[in-house]
């Protein structure tokens, strides 16, 4: 049992283990254990790019996997999982699980964070008022957000499938929605005030570099591309969400291990942009 008593900005990670919200294809809940074994197989190092390591550190913590059971009550209950982590002046990083996830984490974290910024990485905008009568579906989670104030601002990133009506609900909550088919990585820039939270769908990235997803959608992000845009942030990152690595799909795991070098990035940046005097002696 990991020793949670203390407040140190620890970057706590835990898998969220649902797909139950998921509208075209299951198979996400079985991804958290995946990205853990990509991340120490031992074919690479847990160095991440800015120089720090989540390895023999007490400022990064694994806490395991959660199985959510069916049914909207314990659905919702995720929140009650993620708040102990907030409590504690910590910072959660949830493998998922579907994308329907973010909805209740982003309950947990409005009670900590009243004015927070979601930099959202995804194919899909998500903001489906509902999907096959069912509002918590995973083609939701911002619409639920933005509808309860849970973020001040919400930031896409990859968007490619913006039909009419979730660009009527871009507009009516203020989405600053960035779609690929006018996206330059050397021109983009966030203007970040700060706290962000990330919310990371693989299937923002093209399916060349990520092929297991639920939902293919060419013309996406590249790796490169992200960890561009994530390197840069500026401001403190509160917390993130990696979702929809479905294996059901994967080739040779190379999805897992894109995932897993996620997860060292954002984990890497969450140290950096959230440091004190202590951490940086520990780092």
């Amino acid at each position: 049992m990991v020793d949670m008593s203390h407040t140190n900005n620890q970057i706590v990670l835990l898998g969220i283990c649902s797909d139950e919200n998921s509208s075209h294809l299951k198979g996400t809940a079985k991804a958290p254990p995946l990205i853990r074994k990509a991340l120490h197989n031992g074919s690479a190092n847990l160095t991440a790019e800015n120089g720090i390591s989540l390895a023999d550190t007490a400022i990064f913590t694994d806490i395991g996997d959660f199985e959510i059971a069916a049914g909207k009550e314990s659905f919702m209950a995720i929140e009650e999982k993620i708040s102990p982590i907030l409590q504690q002046g910590n910072l959660p990083l949830t493998l998922g699980g579907d994308h329907a996830i973010t909805y209740p984490i982003m309950r947990a974290i409005a009670k900590h964070h009243p004015s927070v910024t979601i930099l959202h990485f995804d194919a899909h905008p998500d903001l489906y008022e509902e999907l096959d009568g069912n509002r918590l579906s995973h083609a939701c989670p911002f619409a639920r957000i933005m509808e309860e104030g849970l973020a001040s601002r919400l930031i896409q990133v990859g968007i490619r499938t913006l039909n009419l009506h979730q660009k009527q609900q871009a507009e009516k909550f203020s989405v600053e929605v960035h779609e690929m088919s006018t996206f330059d990585i050397a021109q983009f820039a966030l203007n970040l005030s700060g706290p962000v939270y990330i919310s990371f769908d693989i299937d923002a990235l093209d399916p060349a570099f990520a092929p297991g997803v639920s939902h293919f959608e060419p013309g996406g992000l590249s790796v490169r591309d992200v960890l561009t845009i994530i390197q840069k942030i500026n401001v403190p990152i509160i917390g993130a969400d990696i979702v929809e690595y479905n294996p059901v799909n994967d080739i040779n795991n190379m999805t897992a291990m894109v995932a897993a070098k996620l997860v060292k990035e954002i984990g890497a940046m969450m140290m950096a942009t959230n440091v004190t005097e202590q951490q940086s002696m520990e780092i």
